[in-house]
């Protein structure tokens, strides 16, 4: 692909990554309440924690998601460690790649 096909690329691309940050910016500011309302109230239900950690998880490529993603694994991991090990693999799995190959 030559230069100016690669520009033109990015040129159309751009609005789309725009609206992907844009979700993911929405996502942080709906679920961020939502962990720290779990964690404060000291909820041990595991069909809430797992819901959240998996809508979560789709946005992880944002840091402050993904900074909720680990401060919710963690507080899960005293409740069900089998499960928190899982939701940590499938990030892993999700995501990792795409950071070690940029």
């Amino acid at each position: 692909m030559d230069k100016e096909s690669q520009d033109d690329l990015i040129d159309k691309l751009k609005p789309l990554i725009s609206q992907i940050q844009q979700l993911q910016e929405q996502a942080y500011n709906i679920y961020k309440p939502q962990v720290e309302c779990l964690i404060e109230t000291q909820t041990k239900d595991e069909n809430a924690i797992g819901w959240l950690l998996d809508h979560l998880l789709d946005h992880c490529g944002n840091d402050k998601v993904l900074l909720l993603y680990r401060k919710l694994c963690r507080y899960y991991w005293d409740i069900n460690p089998k499960a928190t090990a899982f939701y940590v693999q499938s990030y892993r799995e999700m995501w990792e790649d795409d950071i070690e190959e940029t």
